[in-house]
């Protein structure tokens, strides 16, 4: 999958509302302009959503350095829903609340969570539907080979 990020920020942005979380979403990419994104969305109910936040805060701690950074949506339509999960499950990266869902059905997620991972040039490379344990040496291979680069 191979689709440009930029297309948040010109023409087909006109399918998505000038919303609070397309607002966030565009800033934080702004200021990772250059960096390798991993882009997770999950909801408080989904199980395999606390499974992936230690994962993605070891990520975050790892590499950012490296320039490579974890930027999260939440998709509850309660934000205190949201925010008990991350009392919980808490998280050393950004949060977006999305509680209409635009940025989900922009990209058109299928399940929770799912991930999207962005190049340098602000190419979606990888997407994942599910976090899987044994799959994480590959998500964190993808991440490396995009840092490599």
């Amino acid at each position: 999958m191979l689709t440009s990020l930029a297309l948040l920020s010109h023409a087909q942005a006109n399918n998505l509302s000038e919303s609070s979380a397309k607002m966030q979403l565009d800033t934080l990419i702004a200021q990772h302009h250059g960096d390798v994104i991993y882009v997770d969305f999950w909801s408080s109910w989904c199980g395999p959503c606390r499974k992936s936040f230690p994962w993605m805060n070891k990520m975050q701690n790892e590499h950012q350095a490296q320039g490579f950074t974890v930027i999260s949506i939440n998709l509850d339509t309660e934000q205190r829903l949201a925010t008990e999960f991350l009392r919980e499950n808490p998280a050393n990266f950004s949060v977006i609340y999305d509680p209409n869902g635009e940025l989900a059905r922009f990209f058109k997620i299928q399940g929770m969570p799912s991930s999207l991972i962005i190049n340098k040039l602000g190419e979606i490379k990888y997407a994942h539907s599910g976090f899987f344990t044994n799959k994480v040496s590959q998500y964190e291979q993808e991440i490396q080979q995009l840092l490599a680069l």
